[in-house]
């Protein structure tokens, strides 16, 4: 589904329409250039997952943990320099841990996600307007395209 947001108000938007769709253990990877609107989008997803609670940026604290009757974990890999950091810090716990996953920056983690995940590409259109292509992978990303499973790559997005 390709959508076109004119405000940051409408990309909160959809994320909050996307937020009430989602269900515990869902992994929303967010794709982008700094300044595209991931965060915004991710306080709209938090808007719909029934949150309150001001969503800011984790850059510098890699995550951020927002409670709910599904709590929200936000990821931010811009300072990361590999996936493997972000195996580190817990990935595959907070999978398991009944919130929902959203990481900005995913282009730095192809190997993280697996079907059913849901990607969410952002392209700045200019202004205030956003190109947003909301996918659900049908296929595992994994970073070495030698691999027996079929690759996904950023660029390989189905728009």
């Amino acid at each position: 589904m390709t959508v076109i947001t004119n405000t940051e108000e409408e990309t909160i938007n959809e994320g909050k329409k996307l937020g009430r769709t989602l269900k515990p253990c869902d992994v929303v990877a967010l794709y982008g250039e700094l300044g595209a609107g991931k965060t915004a989008f991710t306080r709209g997803l938090a808007a719909g997952l029934g949150i309150s609670m001001c969503v800011s940026s984790p850059t510098f604290t890699i995550v951020n943990e927002y409670p709910g009757d599904i709590p929200l974990f936000h990821f931010d890999m811009y300072r990361l320099e590999s996936e493997n950091e972000l195996f580190d810090i817990g990935w595959d716990d907070y999978q398991l841990r009944g919130g929902v996953c959203a990481v900005e920056w995913s282009e730095k983690a192809p190997g993280a996600f697996l079907p059913g995940a849901i990607a969410v590409k952002i392209e700045n259109l200019g202004g205030d307007s956003r190109r947003l292509c909301i996918e659900v992978l049908e296929r595992a990303q994994i970073a070495d395209s030698s691999a027996s499973e079929t690759v996904v790559k950023e660029g390989d997005l189905p728009c």
